[in-house]
């Protein structure tokens, strides 16, 4: 298998003419095997036959998350005895978004994984250690380990949490890469501090960080890269990706964005009506997935605000890079007339070392507006503390949220929930 695919490194009009190739593909599939889609034609009398480039896609409706939840039978395009595999991601209304894999997705989604890791510099034979689940009906950490053992890398599959266990780990089997949450290297950092490991002249080279933001805008490294960096000099690799597009957007060695694979998305960056934002401007990425067999989507808006950047890059691949994500289009905040996303609120808390766990919660008051409260655990004398923190707050964003202190072993029982993925630092209750 090619691990830098030819058409990432191909001229801007052959990526274009590709794309819509593929596009005409996706729609005579639609039209034959999806149930939401055949209605959704249907009912805005829309002729496949009118859609031929990559712009005539706006002559489509978009599909959002609520859709997906609302209609999730709708969405499968093989019957259930094809699917391999079942995924879920959280909805909107509350309930799971369930999604099914076909053989063919499952090889898409190694397929992917591999080009991703290969332009994050994974080669064949190197270890990498996953520190994500696999399970919990979890596609991320599937989809890692199915991308590095069809390049031919090793993987030690440890899981999240547990320092102790990871340093072990790495000290018997000597990964070169980790998979992991940036903030969990803090963590990893302060155990092998506090019990006298070497861990500056361990085997580890980089980590490919999922699920946060070590990134600014102009791609400099954000406060929680510095935080690592300045105790741990190891390569760190920004990468997003979602259950919905079963694809990967990850840097490679120039870190300045992550890298388009053509071949398995179209992608869209639209403003608040749905159109196209001009060039180098931020809006909600809008995905048409390519080669999915059971749950394709078609101009599917993720709620990620992102900007596109189009320059060519020094590593000679000719595709859109996308930058870190500004927020969540429906975790945006309104407070006292400033706009906020909770990224921006990240960097303030992790700029602190004495924050031992945090969480943002975002309400309604009694006359309806946002109103923020941090919720943080300290072994800093509480007073001066907080206003400490609520100052930068007023330097960096404008603004003074509510401040409450809480107790470390209550609040990290909220924080790191055994049933999450992830950190749940920001709680939206509006």
């Amino acid at each position: 298998m090619e691990f830098y695919p030819a058409i990432e490194k191909s001229g801007i009009q052959d990526i274009r003419t590709f794309q819509e190739h593929k596009l005409q593909e996706l729609l005579t599939y639609l039209e034959a095997h999806s149930p939401f889609y055949q209605k959704l034609f249907k009912e805005n009398n829309i002729n496949l036959a009118d859609i031929q480039t990559l712009e005539d896609l706006q002559k489509i409706p978009t599909t959002t998350k609520n859709d997906l939840q609302q209609y999730n039978h709708d969405f499968f395009c093989i019957p259930p005895d094809k699917i391999v595999d079942y995924s879920t991601t959280s909805g909107t209304l509350g309930d799971p978004v369930t999604f099914g894999l076909s053989d063919n997705d499952l090889e898409r989604l190694a397929y992917n994984e591999a080009i991703s890791f290969a332009c994050a510099g994974i080669q064949k034979g190197d270890v990498v250690q996953m520190i994500t689940t696999i399970d919990k009906r979890f596609m991320a950490g599937l989809a890692y380990f199915l991308g590095l053992r069809k390049m031919g890398a090793s993987v030690v599959r440890m899981g999240p949490g547990i320092p102790e266990l990871q340093w072990d780990s790495i000290f018997r089997y000597k990964p070169k890469y980790l998979i992991t949450v940036p903030s969990f290297l803090l963590k990893m950092i302060d155990y092998a501090e506090k019990h006298g490991l070497d861990y500056k002249n361990s085997s580890v080279y980089g980590a490919v960080c999922i699920g946060e933001s070590i990134k600014n805008q102009d791609f400099t490294d954000n406060i929680l890269s510095q935080k690592i960096k300045e105790k741990w000099n190891i390569k760190l690799f920004s990468t997003y990706a979602s259950t919905e597009m079963s694809t990967a957007f990850t840097e490679c060695e120039f870190q300045i964005g992550g890298h388009h694979h053509p071949e398995l998305i179209i992608t869209e960056i639209l403003d608040d009506n749905g159109n196209p934002v001009p060039e180098g401007e931020n809006g909600e990425l809008t995905i048409t997935t390519l080669g999915v067999e059971a749950i394709p989507l078609l101009r599917f808006k993720t709620g990620d605000i992102v900007k596109a950047h189009d320059e060519p890059c020094q590593c000679g691949r000719n595709t859109m890079r996308l930058g870190p994500v500004v927020g969540r289009k429906q975790q945006m905040i309104k407070y006292k007339g400033t706009t906020l996303y909770p990224p921006a609120m990240n960097d303030i808390l992790n700029d602190f070392s004495t924050i031992l766990c945090y969480q943002i919660v975002i309400q309604s008051n009694e006359i309806g507006l946002d109103e923020i409260i941090i919720k943080l655990s300290t072994e800093q004398e509480h007073e001066t503390f907080v206003n400490e923190v609520r100052d930068h707050f007023r330097a960096k964003l404008r603004v003074s949220p509510k401040i409450e202190v809480i107790d470390f072993d209550i609040l990290s029982k909220t924080v790191f929930n055994p049933n999450s993925r992830k950190p749940i630092t920001f709680i939206d209750l509006r």
